[in-house]
């Protein structure tokens, strides 16, 4: 079983637009609601392809309570922890040719009972489990440590631990020494203080990210698709998706659980990665792929990797911001 943390859950309201024209008034042409926070689409993505999986998530308040439904109602096992903060929502406007303009609420503050609550709850999950997977930001009032003390906690446990945040709470995690993180580009960026442009930065700052701690490494480039680095070596590839796709939201963290679904190692598990991320990029608003989604054909595995090819497009403006 692969057990998801997600502090930070949140209700994903996905609006389609034709177009983006701010200060003006637009009719929405197609909307989704979705619960939402990265270790939530984990277990999404892992449970609808038959993966036993369970969600820990803190809940309180209406929202809460709809997003627990909402999990409930998608199969999803999910272990509530009762808390002090507020579930918050977030909103995407996405545009016909795949661009999203995202909204995010910062989200409710936890208090050290509810991680106590919570910590206690992920370890008793934890004992039936091959994998913990710790994703996305730490809401006001959680420690930048918090994932740090929680992996020290599982390896005395003997379970593998995996870690997809960004900032200071990914600096501190690396001392618990995960098995696996996934970055994205920003996120690379923001680790090693300066712009990733090309293949060749992206498998230095990981191969950094794996002498702090880190057993491997997944980096998430979007269209550019995808750096495994670890104690093999390094394997690139990508999975063109035409016209853009729909939404690009939550891509990554169906890219995460198709790696983690594979055995999370070598050239398959990458190519199962690529796959379901590619599909997530199809789907709209933040919907995980079905096994009828995923095509394994559109992947293409470099090899060997050029680690001169540069990377397409910029980073994002708030990536941008983080490393300035």
């Amino acid at each position: 079983m692969i057990v998801t943390v997600t502090l930070n859950p949140s209700l994903d309201r996905t609006i389609e637009v034709s177009q983006l024209v701010p200060g003006a008034m637009m009719r929405a042409t197609g909307t989704w609601l979705d619960p939402g926070g990265k270790g939530v689409n984990v277990a999404r993505a892992l449970t609808v392809h038959g993966i036993p999986s369970c969600a820990v998530v803190p809940r309180n308040g209406a929202a809460g309570d709809e997003l627990v439904a909402l999990l409930i109602a998608g199969g999803i096992d999910v272990r509530a922890v009762a808390v002090s903060g507020y579930t918050r929502s977030n909103v995407s406007l996405t545009e016909p040719d795949g661009t999203v303009t995202k909204v995010n609420e910062p989200g409710g503050q936890l208090g050290e009972a509810d991680l106590e609550d919570i910590v206690r709850t992920v370890l008793a999950a934890a004992e039936q489990a091959e994998w913990v997977v710790a994703s996305g930001s730490l809401p006001p009032g959680v420690p930048d440590t918090f994932y740090a003390e929680l992996g020290h906690a599982l390896r005395d446990l003997g379970v593998r631990f995996a870690v997809d945040t960004s900032g200071p709470a990914l600096r501190a995690a690396l001392a618990a020494e995960p098995a696996l993180v996934k970055p994205n580009r920003d996120e690379l960026a923001e680790f090693a203080g300066h712009p990733i442009t090309t293949v060749a930065d992206v498998v230095r700052v990981a191969e950094r990210m794996r002498r702090d701690g880190a057993g491997t490494v997944l980096a998430s480039l979007g269209a550019d698709g995808a750096v495994l680095v670890d104690a093999r070596g390094v394997r690139c590839g990508d999975s063109p998706v035409d016209g853009g796709g729909r939404s690009s939201v939550g891509a990554g963290d169906a890219m995460l659980a198709g790696f983690l679904a594979a055995g999370s190692t070598g050239g398959d598990a990458l190519v199962e990665a690529l796959s379901w991320g590619a599909a997530a990029v199809r789907m709209p608003g933040s919907r995980m792929p079905a096994p009828e989604d995923v095509d394994r054909s559109t992947v293409r595995l470099h090899q060997p990797p050029d680690l001169s090819r540069p990377l397409s497009g910029p980073h994002e403006v708030y990536g941008l911001e983080q490393i300035r």
